[in-house]
């Protein structure tokens, strides 16, 4: 009995001292990396810099601007031969400038513009923390913000570093970069504010680059024009009654025969896609987002009354072809008629004209000499454009397009999957490399470009 409480003692004391030694062992080799130097080389790169900014969580509703303002002004300082200055539209809303002076800075500028703030995410649905910008085994940087395009603000900033570092370029025309906020909810309070602003006249834009979106093949997709959004809300009244009365013009029958025609005006629409008439860009989309009916009760809704009113809203998107004034008079004679006793509500969410009254596209043929320039760029550095295309959602180019300056999205991501608003977004270490290297010729030849000067 001895012998055996002995050896157990014996035995516990040497797992403890184990666990100690190895305890001891890991709080050294701790302490070792954080006395040993970190290697530059290895640490600071375009891959953790591309991290770093991702990790800055600038998602709606509580973006951190200041953070990511800070991050990129200390990396246009490493950089150098950069002037930065932060504007403010809106309290609490920064917008960050970059500039870089052409040798001469009479000839109009080139912007280039990215948007700051990101889509909320779900960190249940992902397979990494969405801020945490993980880099997986294959190269994927998991992170919200890697495709939709907190890639292309860094990848300006890696390309002018290249082209002052390494190619020793000096622009002929001064070159702009612009972090805006608020792009993900309309930008109203960004990049609105700042093309009517005089600091925006002064920077004597003639051409501008923003974002576009992911390709999965070997070409890169460049988009003209976006689409514009309406908010379109359809209420109907009725008289209300039994659950068990059948009468006409009931406020739900009455919405429900809007949302038929609405679905058989979507379904035609979609029909031209379909049967590769027209992309989807290029129709007029209409979606049912929400509907609101009914009596509450403390258990849900009150079963045997129908109700004296119906509501129901619609992301409507138009192309720049589109007929706006048709489209109002279809929603008011068909999908909204008062004589079924429905009144409709129209939220324009932006421009749809420029202010020369023509629609928001920018030209991709002879007639607009910068597409010609923005073409042989992407060839020279072996790369291949797309056929131009309208984007199906909405950027912050619509308010230059709206000025009258020749604007065009592009996104250097090619043989991605176009995940931006998805669960794990990523983006490839290897294809935002590539991207930088198709921004340095990009940036080199819209800045060299001698044949616009007004």
């Amino acid at each position: 009995m001895y012998t055996t409480t002995l050896s157990a003692l014996t035995l516990a004391f040497l797992l403890l001292f184990s666990l100690f030694f190895q305890t001891f062992q890991q709080t050294d080799e701790l302490q070792l990396k954080q006395v040993v130097p970190v290697n530059e080389e290895e640490e600071d790169n375009p891959i953790t810099r591309f991290q770093n900014y991702l990790r800055i969580n600038t998602a709606h509703p509580t973006p951190n601007y200041s953070s990511a303002i800070s991050y990129l002004k200390s990396q246009a300082q490493s950089i150098g031969n950069l002037e930065t200055l932060t504007l403010e539209f809106a309290p609490s809303k920064p917008l960050l400038l970059i500039a870089w002076k052409g040798s001469n800075p009479s000839l109009p500028s080139i912007l280039l513009n990215s948007h700051l703030d990101s889509v909320p995410a779900e960190p249940s649905k992902w397979i990494h923390p969405p801020f945490s910008a993980v880099r997986s085994s294959d190269g994927k940087i998991y992170a919200r913000g890697s495709q939709d395009d907190k890639c292309i603000g860094m990848q300006y900033l890696e390309a002018i570093r290249n082209l002052q570092l390494k190619q020793n370029f000096q622009p002929l025309r001064t070159i702009h970069i612009c972090y805006v906020p608020d792009e993900e909810i309309g930008g109203f309070d960004g990049a609105a504010k700042f093309a009517a602003s005089k600091e925006f006249r002064d920077l004597n834009v003639g051409f501008m680059l923003d974002e576009g979106q992911a390709s999965v093949n070997d070409d890169f997709r460049v988009f003209y024009a976006d689409r514009s959004p309406w908010h379109l809300i359809i209420k109907a009244l009725g008289m209300p009654g039994h659950g068990s009365k059948l009468f006409d013009n009931s406020a739900m029958e009455n919405l429900m025969k809007s949302v038929e025609v609405m679905s058989r005006f979507r379904e035609n629409q979609f029909d031209l896609v379909k049967a590769g008439l027209k992309m989807n860009s290029e129709v007029i989309s209409v979606n049912p987002v929400y509907m609101k009916a009914g009596t509450p009760s403390p258990t849900g809704f009150v079963m045997n009354m129908q109700p004296s009113e119906a509501e129901a809203g619609f992301d409507v998107r138009l192309p720049p072809t589109a007929d706006p004034d048709f489209l109002r008079m279809r929603i008011a004679d068909e999908w909204a008629p008062a004589t079924r006793n429905m009144t409709y509500q129209i939220s324009e969410k932006g421009p749809f004209r420029d202010n020369m009254g023509g629609p928001l596209m920018t030209a991709t043929n002879g007639s607009n000499p910068w597409w010609a320039v923005f073409e042989k760029a992407i060839i020279t550095a072996g790369g291949r454009l797309a056929k131009p295309e309208i984007l199906a959602s909405t950027t912050d180019a619509r308010y230059m397009r709206q000025m009258g300056i020749p604007t065009l999205g592009f996104s250097p991501m090619t043989n991605t999957p176009i995940l931006l608003h998805d669960h794990n977004e990523f983006l490839k270490d290897s294809v935002y490399m590539r991207g930088i290297e198709i921004y340095e010729s990009i940036i080199g030849s819209l800045s060299s470009f001698n044949g616009v000067s007004t």
